[in-house]
C-alpha cells in the first residue's frame, strides 16, 4: 500500500538542523525526493550527502528565508530538478525570547523576518507552481506559542500567531487549486531552538524546561509524515502537540 510519501518532491527551509532535519532524515527513509535549504551550507551539504549515500535523493542549496529571491531559487530549482514541488515545508524559525521592557528590537526584528516573512515568502515561492499544478501541500511551522503566551514570549508567540492566520488563510484561499494545508504547532523539542534565547534569565528558565520534558525532534517528523501520508481528499489542517510532560 502506497504511503503517499514515496516519490513525492519535497521543500524544506531551516534543514541544518533540529525539526528540519529530522524530517528530511525521516521522508528520506519513506522515498521522498528532497530539497534542502539553510544558511549553515556545510550542515546541508553533508545531510544531503548522509542521505543519498543511504539511498535517497537530496538537493542542498544554501537559503536565507529572509532573503525572498533566495526562498526563491530553492523552490525553482526543485522544479527544474523534478518536474514539479508536491510539498513546501517552512520551517525555519528562531526563539530570542525576553521581556518587552529589556527593549531588545533587534531580536523582535530578527524574529519577524524569520519567523513570519520567511514563511511568507516560502509560500510566494511555492503556490503559483502549486496553483498550476492544481495539486500541492504547504506546511506551515508555528509552536505552542501561537495559541499560549508567557512572560518573555510576546514578540515570539506574536509571530506563531501570525503563522496559525496564514496557514488559515491560505487554507481557505487555496481551496479551488486542490492545494493541501497543514500548520504544525510544537512543544518542546530537543532542538538547537533554545540557543536562539538571547536574554540570559528568559534563556535559564527556557533551558530548565527544555532538560525536563523535550522529546526527540523525530516527534515533529512523524506529524509532517501522518499530514503527508493522508489520501489526497483529507486535509489535515492542524496539529498540536506536546511533550506528554508539558504543562504549557
Amino acid at each position: 500500500m502506497s504511503n503517499n510519501i514515496e516519490g513525492k518532491v519535497v521543500v524544506i527551509t531551516g534543514a541544518s538542523s533540529g525539526l528540519g532535519e529530522a524530517t528530511a532524515v525521516h521522508l528520506s527513509s519513506q522515498g521522498a525526493r528532497l530539497v534542502l535549504g539553510a544558511r549553515r551550507v556545510d550542515r546541508i551539504d553533508a545531510l544531503a550527502a548522509r542521505l543519498a549515500g543511504s539511498g535517497g535523493k537530496a538537493i542542498a542549496l544554501e537559503t536565507d528565508v529572509t532573503q525572498r529571491e533566495q526562498v526563491k531559487r530553492l523552490v525553482d530549482v526543485a522544479v527544474q530538478t523534478y518536474g514539479r514541488i508536491d510539498v513546501m515545508i517552512n520551517n525555519a524559525g528562531l526563539m530570542p525570547q525576553s521581556l518587552l521592557e529589556s527593549l531588545m528590537v533587534d531580536d523582535w526584528d530578527r524574529m519577524i523576518d524569520v519567523n513570519i516573512k520567511g514563511v511568507l515568502y516560502g509560500i510566494a515561492a511555492a503556490l503559483p507552481y502549486m496553483k498550476e499544478q492544481k495539486f500541492g501541500h504547504i506546511i506551515n511551522v508555528s509552536s505552542v506559542a501561537g495559541h499560549k503566551v508567557g512572560p518573555g514570549g510576546a514578540v515570539y508567540s506574536a509571530t506563531k500567531h501570525a503563522v496559525l492566520a496564514l496557514s488559515e488563510g491560505l487554507r481557505q484561499e487555496v481551496k479551488p487549486y486542490n492545494i493541501r494545508t497543514t500548520v504544525v504547532s510544537p512543544g518542546a523539542v530537543a532542538t538547537e531552538l533554545p540557543n536562539t534565547v538571547t536574554d540570559p534569565v528568559v534563556a535559564e528558565r527556557i533551558n530548565k524546561l527544555y532538560e525536563e520534558v523535550a522529546i526527540p525532534a523525530d516527534s515533529f517528523a512523524r506529524a509532517v509524515a501522518f499530514a503527508m501520508s493522508q489520501p489526497e481528499d483529507v486535509d489535515v489542517n492542524e496539529i498540536v502537540f506536546r511533550p506528554t510532560l508539558q504543562a504549557y
